[in-house]
């Protein structure tokens, strides 16, 4: 048992002094290596590390900002004051004005511009002869401010004519004796209509965002009326050579000039936030005072059969009413 314990001794103390020995030796190369000019450095490790958040020196500034500018921006302070504001500075909480030729102080643009085109629905006693056809509009004006502006407006509003108007008018041009190119009575009528506008419409924006709005218009304006009945007739046209074509003629037609008014509502979306250009889809009522005329003789004074003059369509020179339905770009 004695002889056991021993070895186990002599054991641990052959192993201390091995470790003690190669300790020493790599101590005497480490020396030797240092005496010769061999810089070596073994990292070092930091048991108590630290987070540091802190900027080197070097990169505080760059070439392109001075120091004292960037020496005022860390000490900016955020209660506003033009004063503690990095340059440049600039005026915050106050509305910006502009003072140029083309917008209001509100940002606004002064001047406006809208075209379109859509279709025309005629009502109350026109819906009895007029028919629902295409309409154009274009309009250029003035904005006050974001919400007001006046519009001078120019529309064209066509027409169709009533397949029972069309039959009973048939009839009587032959009753008064009408008749073709070919000395034939009337055997086919058409026809169509138009009323053209100038209206000076103020116009009002309201519930107005980002993107869309909406707004209000009317006014009051001149209005033309026209209608004209048609016959199919055949044509001959000469362009290095002649040839035949089929057209409609007119043979009887009727004007009538008178004021009106109008009143819409209308919608507006922006194509992007920025973009001045805006869709719109706007619908109006419009009511022209024409005078109904009678049936008149060739001194225009009184009521009478003479087939020298006739009348044959007194509802052209009616009041008229009709709704544009209208799409398009206002900017």
């Amino acid at each position: 048992m004695q002889t056991t314990i021993s070895k186990n001794r002599l054991s641990t103390i052959t192993r201390i002094t091995a470790t003690v020995f190669f300790a020493a030796a790599s101590t005497f190369s480490l020396q030797a290596q240092q005496s010769a000019g061999t810089s070596t450095s073994l990292p070092s490790v930091n048991l108590k590390t630290s987070l540091n958040l802190s900027v080197p020196d070097d990169l505080k500034y760059s070439s392109s900002v001075g120091a004292p500018e960037l020496a005022t921006a860390e000490r900016f302070n955020f209660s506003g004051s033009e004063e503690n504001q990095p340059p440049p500075r600039r005026r915050y909480g106050r509305r910006t004005t502009y003072n140029d030729s083309t917008h209001n102080s509100d940002g606004s643009n002064k001047y406006a511009f809208a075209v379109g085109a859509g279709f025309t629905l005629p009502t109350g006693g026109t819906h009895n002869y007029y028919t629902t056809s295409w309409n154009i509009q274009a309009g250029a004006g003035r904005n006050f401010n974001k919400n007001f502006g006046v519009m001078l407006d120019f529309s064209w509003a066509n027409f169709g004519i009533q397949g029972k108007t069309l039959n009973n008018l048939l009839s009587l041009y032959n009753t008064l004796g009408a008749s073709d190119q070919n000395g034939n009575p009337l055997s086919q009528l058409g026809g169509y209509g138009h009323i053209w506008s100038f209206a000076i419409d103020p116009i009002y924006n309201f519930a107005q965002g980002e993107r869309s709005s909406a707004y209000v218009t009317g006014g009051v304006g001149f209005y033309h009326k026209y209608t004209a009945f048609t016959i199919p007739t055949i044509g001959i046209a000469c362009y290095y050579y002649c040839y035949q074509y089929q057209a409609n003629q007119p043979i009887d037609w009727y004007t009538s000039n008178a004021f009106g008014v109008n009143g819409g509502v209308g919608y507006t979306y922006k194509f992007s936030r920025f973009a001045n250009e805006r869709f719109f889809v706007e619908a109006r009522y419009v009511y022209t005072a024409n005078k109904r005329r009678p049936y008149y003789d060739t001194t225009g004074t009184n009521p009478t059969s003479n087939p020298n003059y006739f009348n044959v369509f007194t509802q052209n020179s009616a009041p008229t009413t009709f709704i544009p339905i209208t799409f398009g770009v206002r900017f």
